[in-house]
């Protein structure tokens, strides 16, 4: 796919605008940081916007504006981690469903449909009461429930590019399941993996906001977007507009990755359409 084509519409542009800016933030946040996040003041507490704090002042009188950017690393790249390591879960063993024996095929399919039933509040909640309150075990939670979504993606794509008959020429020939799932099958579900990828990118984050929320994964006082936002909830009365920061950033975010998984998908349309009608004969006028 063309990266013109990808971000033909306005909402693949706005969309990539939006994840350049997440993606500075991510970087540069903790460094932009006008203050201390983790400096208290008790005599600046619940304090609303002003030239001192741009966002304001948490219960503990931290600036709220610091915090934000702190936390922007944590936030964006455990989403991040969580679809990593849902991605290798998920695509290497349909990959290999494919080609491998029956035995593994039935093990693969049972143990995905398994996975999609597990709840993922409680399923992250006895990961990290197991291996202790961190990102890493938090994300590889959400990583184990969010594979099957790979894994039934690719293994469709897998098993019409398997059915080709370049792929079945090459098997004759007696190249190897490694040559055959490399040179032929990854570059047919490499588009639909792309698509997947971007779209779970949202969901990934909205169920670490949700997880830092509960103080899942990140242990105060580290910020995270999901835990300035249930901070700013506690005290709604005093500061009601604190969540709207926290809230807009998870929400834009979340947009943008949607928004760009659709742009993907309709150029990955586009393009098998006018693939497919290259390779249609065209009459002979008589």
């Amino acid at each position: 796919m063309k990266f013109a084509a990808i971000i033909r519409p306005t909402s693949a542009k706005v969309a990539l605008a939006v994840l350049v800016i997440v993606v500075l933030l991510t970087a540069f946040g903790p460094l932009l940081a006008p203050q201390n996040p983790y400096a208290q003041d008790t005599a600046a507490m619940l304090q609303g916007p002003s030239a001192a704090h741009l966002l304001g002042t948490d219960e503990l009188g931290r600036d709220v504006f610091s915090r934000l950017l702190t936390g922007s690393p944590v936030s964006f790249l455990s989403a991040l981690m969580a679809v990593a390591i849902g991605l290798f879960l998920g695509v290497i063993p349909a990959l290999l469903s494919i080609q491998l024996s029956r035995t593994f095929e039935w093990f693969a399919l049972r143990l995905t449909d398994a996975l999609m039933t597990l709840p993922f509040l409680v399923f992250a909640i006895a990961m990290t009461s197991l291996l202790g309150n961190g990102v890493p075990q938090a994300m590889g939670a959400v990583g184990i429930l969010i594979s099957p979504a790979f894994f039934r993606v690719t293994r469709a794509a897998a098993l019409t590019a398997s059915r080709s008959q370049y792929v079945e020429a090459a098997d004759l020939m007696g190249a190897s399941t490694m040559w055959i799932l490399r040179r032929h099958v990854w570059r047919q579900v490499l588009p639909a993996i792309t698509v997947t990828a971007a779209g779970l990118t949202g969901a990934a984050l909205v169920i670490v906001a949700s997880l830092t929320f509960l103080g899942i994964g990140v242990v105060p006082p580290e910020p995270t977007w999901g835990g300035l936002l249930a901070s700013d909830l506690k005290y709604l009365y005093q500061r009601p507009l604190g969540p709207v920061a926290p809230a807009a950033l998870i929400v834009a975010t979340v947009w943008a990755f949607n928004a760009l998984a659709d742009a993907l998908r309709d150029a990955e349309t586009h393009r098998s359409s006018e693939r497919a009608d290259s390779s249609t004969p065209q009459e002979v006028p008589a």
